[in-house]
């Protein structure tokens, strides 16, 4: 015999809560997200920067490691995060 069950119990939000938050239509004011944006922006253009500037300062020694990862595939990592870092931003911006 199956143990009962107690529907209330397992409805975690009364019906009431979960059409407030159907209802809920958060927008972030237009700082919020300039400010928001602008930091995504911000950090990526200075981690590509900063990042290649790194990479060509340390070019001899990484070329001469034994590591498999040389100066094309550490500059694809370092445009790879700033890409993101400002996509990221651009989202903020949008939605």
């Amino acid at each position: 015999m199956a143990p009962p069950t107690n529907e209330r119990a397992l409805d975690v939000l009364p019906k009431d809560a979960k059409q407030a938050l159907a209802e809920d239509n958060y927008d972030d004011c237009t700082a919020c997200r300039v400010t928001g944006s602008a930091a995504f922006v911000g950090l990526g253009i200075y981690s590509y920067y900063s990042g290649m500037s790194n990479l060509r300062k340390q070019e001899k020694i990484i070329m001469q490691s034994p590591t498999k990862y040389k100066m094309a595939s550490r500059q694809l990592g370092v445009a790879t995060i700033s890409a993101s870092l400002i996509g990221m931003g651009i989202w903020r911006a949008f939605n």
